[in-house]
């Protein structure tokens, strides 16, 4: 839990047990609902002892792992982990379709918006809307953990999978790590990404994958990365030396797939790729920013025998030398936005089909507020605590963890926490053997 002095400055995080002892004996008080934070009443920054923590942060195209833990001698300990689910691909779609919306309207010669694209200039380090919103999410939630702890190095990932090093096929200044045991790392981890992290000819999932040449190198094949694919041991073994063609001959549909495949790009890697830069400038501009591969952050999370999640990667990226503790229950940040500008809804043909009111609050509450309501008697009786949808009649839905509540008086309903354009959840993370 994340605790505050009186004056608002961050002390170092306690445990849930120690935040329910202060509370209970009033010297302390709710800062924030979620994430749970606490304001000390009797305790300044100056009377207190405060080691630190330190930032992980495993970016990606869809989500994004940050983990806050204490690191004392290379031994890690997490202390809580957000995983953060970015909203990229819709942003793109809303996109493309105001512009086919406004494309429509010009050429079939109606009232239109005329194109400006010949009159705009680009700045430099100019990122599209959807790679942008990736970064602003990411550095908005590093800056809301440095006001709530204290702190001191963010851990990010700058590449997941070093091209040049995978060219070169040497070690290379900085990247002292793919010598001995970490070496062939970083092309795994570039064709379990392409691959989907299954098998390219049965499509299995969960078991052993090797690095298997398509065209095989006995019949010519080259060791470029487009010539290799993911193969789980059955599989490799029953194609062996032949040509995918060959292995392949009874399957038209799997062959044209898995040709198609190998040249593709990878796009949500390039998105992410494409931020990444951006990302650590930033980061580095904010706090002291130590960077790493995914390599890296693979072979440390294999190492420690933990599973593949987003904040356990964020646990593991640089340097380490072992986990000794990890977060169960992650918080899943959802990016849901703020509302829209609209006030017209239409239907699939654009015609509208009803029409918003201009405000956005009723009876104290708006959309998106996380809020707990307390009905006494009828249908619904019960505790229901989620993000509320509000309409001017005052009957409202909640929208809990196992499910939508509806029709709920706003009389009922007691404000927790202002709407900050997340929907929150949360999720258990895999745990290891070795941690239990």
């Amino acid at each position: 839990m994340f605790v505050l002095d009186k004056h608002g400055t961050p002390l170092q995080p306690c445990t849930p047990a120690r935040a329910r002892k202060l509370l209970k004996k009033g010297r302390a008080v709710v800062h924030r609902h979620t994430p749970f934070v606490l304001r000390l009443k009797d305790r300044t920054a100056e009377d207190s002892e405060i080691d630190g923590v330190e930032v992980g942060v495993d970016p990606g195209s869809k989500h994004t792992g940050i983990a806050v833990f204490t690191a004392v001698a290379g031994e890690r300990r997490g202390r809580y982990s957000v995983q953060l689910d970015h909203r990229g691909a819709q942003i793109r779609k809303k996109m493309e379709q105001r512009a086919a919306h406004r494309r429509r309207r010009r050429t079939s010669k109606l009232r239109y918006r005329a194109p400006r694209f010949l009159n705009r200039t680009r700045p430099e380090g100019w990122l599209a809307p959807s790679l942008h919103h990736r970064v602003a999410t990411t550095m908005s939630w590093v800056g809301r953990l440095a006001r709530w702890a204290p702190v001191r190095v963010v851990h990010v990932e700058r590449v997941a999978f070093d091209t040049h090093a995978i060219s070169v096929g040497e070690p290379l200044e900085g990247a002292e790590y793919q010598h001995g045991t970490l070496h062939g790392t970083e092309v795994r981890e570039y064709l379990l990404a392409k691959w989907d992290r299954v098998c390219a000819y049965c499509g299995k999932q969960g078991v052993p994958l090797n690095i298997e040449h398509i065209r095989p190198r006995s019949c010519g094949g080259s060791d470029r990365v487009s010539n290799l694919a993911i193969a789980c041991i059955p599989c490799n073994q029953a194609k062996s030396n032949r040509t995918v063609e060959d292995f392949l001959k009874g399957k038209p549909q799997l062959l044209t797939k898995i040709l198609a495949q190998a040249k593709a790009p990878l796009r949500n890697a390039a998105a992410a790729q494409s931020t990444r830069w951006s990302l650590w400038r930033a980061l580095d501009a904010m706090l002291p920013t130590h960077t790493d591969s995914g390599g890296r952050t693979k072979w440390n999370r294999g190492r420690c025998g933990l599973p593949k999640t987003h904040t356990l990667d964020a646990l593991c990226v640089g340097k380490l030398g072992t986990v000794t503790e990890i977060v169960i229950t992650a918080l899943v940040a959802g990016c849901a936005g703020r509302g829209t500008h609209t006030r017209t809804r239409t239907d699939k043909h654009g015609f509208p089909r009803l029409r918003m009111p201009r405000q956005k609050q009723f009876f104290g509450y708006q959309t998106g507020d996380l809020v707990r309501a307390v009905v006494p008697t009828g249908k619904k009786t019960g505790v229901h605590t989620g993000r509320v949808a509000v309409r001017a009649t005052g009957s409202f839905n909640i929208t809990t963890a196992h499910g939508t509540v509806q029709g709920i008086r706003y009389k009922h309903v007691r404000l927790l926490q202002r709407a900050d354009g997340y929907a929150y959840t949360t999720k258990r993370e895999g745990v290891a053997s070795s941690l239990v």
